[in-house]
């Protein structure tokens, strides 16, 4: 496997990183217009709506944000988190619409499917959105055909599959967790079973509907199974302390899909760098506004497995007694605190 190691900084989105650059007047700053309806020299109006606050998707926020900064426009942004609410998402999608943004961010896939039934006209970019196509965000990943485009974080589930086995090579059964509510995890549990199957290892699903459930089903998950799998879930992801506490006292091993839930207690992955994510998604929505590029006609960008960063826990790897010095060996870094 390779991996190239992408500098990455911590981000705290609380908003005080963020909103120090940001002059937070929010998309209705400035009398009402059209949506779209800046032009060269104005200042553009940006919404963003945040699904939850996790590392992930802050540091996506974080790299959108910056992307902006780096491009020199003039704008003003609105942040605002749902709080993983579902029925927050809706009222402040509809929020960012009727103040008259010229372009919403929507971070996490709950958070562009509010977005995108609040408005067809004004430009919307997603970011941490597994399958936008699979979401019904767009009618085709490689030709979005509406007002939506972005940039996904599917995993390299199969990467991280390997990384399980080279971690793990006595395991025979592996517990997959994720949320029910979040489909974009669903895709990627199917692709993990499909992995471990050719791996020769079973893989059960354990799912839960809330945070308030994670400790009671992943501690049904002890003397059941030899390691867990958790993929890019904002609700396991929000709750990894809770799901590291029970894993670790139980020298559980978890491999898990981002650097966030490694540096708070799992053991390993195969990483997407959120905030070169959101970077990504930043620059598009500067085509957007300035250049006038069309969300219909930009295919959705993906990152490859390659530009992918291989992190593990030193501590964790420590408590429960395996072995990751292959890891550090191959690149890897150590995000233990």
């Amino acid at each position: 496997m390779a991996f190239t190691m992408i500098d990455r900084r911590s981000f705290t989105i609380g908003m005080a990183g963020v909103a120090s650059a940001l002059a937070l007047a929010g998309c209705s700053g400035k009398d009402a217009a059209p949506a779209g309806s800046a032009a060269s020299g104005d200042t553009y109006k940006i919404g963003v709506l945040q699904l939850t606050e996790h590392s992930a998707l802050d540091a996506a926020n974080a790299g959108f944000v910056k992307a902006l900064d780096d491009s020199g426009i003039s704008y003003e942004i609105e942040q605002q988190n749902a709080q993983n609410d579902q029925s927050a998402c809706q009222t402040i999608a509809q929020t960012l619409v009727n103040d008259g943004c010229d372009l919403i961010l929507a971070i996490a896939t709950p958070a562009a499917q509010a977005v995108a039934g609040a408005t067809s006209d004004i430009p919307i970019v997603g970011t941490a959105i597994t399958d936008f196509a699979a979401s019904g965000l767009v009618a085709d990943n490689d030709a979005p055909g509406g007002n939506l485009t972005g940039t996904s974080d599917m995993n390299p589930v199969a990467d991280q599959v390997d990384l399980l086995v080279q971690l793990v090579p006595d395991a025979k059964t592996v517990g997959i967790l994720y949320c029910t509510a979040e489909a974009n995890s669903k895709v990627q549990v199917d692709m993990a079973l499909e992995e471990l199957e050719a791996a020769g290892i079973t893989g059960v699903e354990y799912t839960v509907s809330s945070s308030n459930e994670i400790q009671q089903v992943t501690e049904s998950m002890v003397g059941k199974v030899d390691a867990i799998y958790v993929p890019t879930d904002n609700t396991v992801s929000a709750g990894i302390a809770t799901v590291t506490m029970v894993t670790n006292e139980n020298a559980l091993p978890t491999i898990v899909g981002e650097v966030g839930m490694v540096e708070g207690g799992a053991l390993a992955s195969i990483s997407i760098n959120y905030e070169e994510l959101g970077r990504r998604a930043g620059e598009m929505a500067v085509e957007i506004l300035t250049e006038g590029a069309k969300p219909a006609e930009m295919p959705i960008e993906t990152m490859s497995a390659d530009e992918c960063d291989l992190v593990y826990n030193q501590a964790t790897a420590d408590e429960i007694g395996i072995d990751v010095s292959a890891l550090a060996d191959e690149g890897g870094t150590d995000v233990s605190a």
